[in-house]
């Protein structure tokens, strides 16, 4: 006897009613995205830190954290920020130095006759002969009265905050301290031997060849960066007792470090700018040996000399 053939056997009920993956439409899924709440086969679903995500949202998780993690940053690659801190670190180290020298001297505007001023001002026969280095550092925190220190100081807090916020507090303070040692050391290498020199001038030169730098790189028009350059060197070679020398070394030196920092390539820039930072240390501290060398036979005369040409008499 011929036995009836079999009804064929249908899927479940519940499994026949299970939506298609949102990407696979022919496999059927119970498992949907905690996100966006699709349909999606185990392939498409990643773990995430609450449930399981799908592989969109997981994409668009990681995009958004990207954005969320940008910081802005300048030409010179430092954080955009509004709030200069060590320019003001710097105005206060100046008058605390200052204060001092006062204090010791007894005199407001005779301060130069502290010993802290005697010895720290920048005088090339000293060290030649005596190795004393630290004046070609020293001697830029010095200031010869109030109005030397005024007018430096308030030059500073005008071109440091802009500089600081397109270097960044690192850069900057390299700037800085890298145009007061090139003013120093211009000082040292081509003034004369018994000549006192001091002040905050060369690193202050140094922020304008770096605003120079700087405004030629932003591709803005350099007429009023030039405009105060030209200005601030006739004031120089117009009024006596101003170290020249010390201005231009500072200016020089400041401009090339700035480009060095702004024009340095986004791949590897913080290597760039810190070899070239060290670079031109370096140079400098050769300059100085070279320097050394030559004066090294510096007569019993000059060093005579010394205490009626710079009134540092004990």
């Amino acid at each position: 006897m011929n036995m009836p053939p079999h009804p064929p056997v249908s899927q479940p009920p519940q499994q026949s009613a299970l939506p298609g993956c949102w990407w696979h439409p022919s496999r059927p899924t119970g498992l949907t995205c905690v996100r966006c709440g699709r349909p999606a086969c185990p392939d498409c679903l990643r773990e995430a830190s609450v449930g399981y995500q799908c592989i969109d949202c997981v994409q668009t998780g990681r995009r958004e954290q990207n954005v969320q993690r940008y910081t802005p940053r300048t030409i010179a690659g430092a954080p955009v920020s509004h709030r200069p801190v060590v320019t003001p670190i710097l105005i206060v180290l100046n008058v605390l130095v200052y204060v001092v020298t006062v204090s010791q001297a007894g005199s407001l505007t005779g301060n130069d006759a502290a010993p802290l001023f005697r010895d720290g001002v920048l005088l090339p026969v000293l060290i030649a002969d005596d190795g004393e280095w630290w004046r070609l550092v020293l001697s830029g925190f010095l200031h010869y009265g109030p109005i030397h220190l005024a007018v430096n100081m308030l030059a500073l807090w005008i071109l440091g905050r802009d500089m600081e916020t397109l270097l960044g507090r690192v850069r900057f303070t390299a700037l800085y301290l890298v145009s007061l040692l090139g003013g120093a050391v211009a000082v040292y290498l081509f003034d004369g031997m018994t000549r006192a020199t001091a002040g905050a001038s060369g690193a202050i030169y140094g922020l304008l060849g770096a605003m120079l730098v700087a405004v030629i790189r932003l591709r803005l028009n350099p007429a009023y960066a030039i405009g105060t350059i030209v200005l601030n060197l006739i004031i120089t070679v117009s009024l006596p007792n101003i170290s020249l020398l010390g201005h231009l070394g500072g200016l020089i030196v400041g401009a090339l470090v700035t480009a060095a920092m702004v024009y340095a390539p986004a791949k590897g820039r913080q290597y760039w700018q810190g070899g070239a930072v060290a670079a031109l240390l370096i140079a400098l501290v050769v300059l100085v040996f070279v320097r050394d060398a030559q004066l090294a036979g510096v007569s019993c005369e000059l060093r005579g000399n010394l205490l009626s040409c710079t009134g540092l008499a004990g």
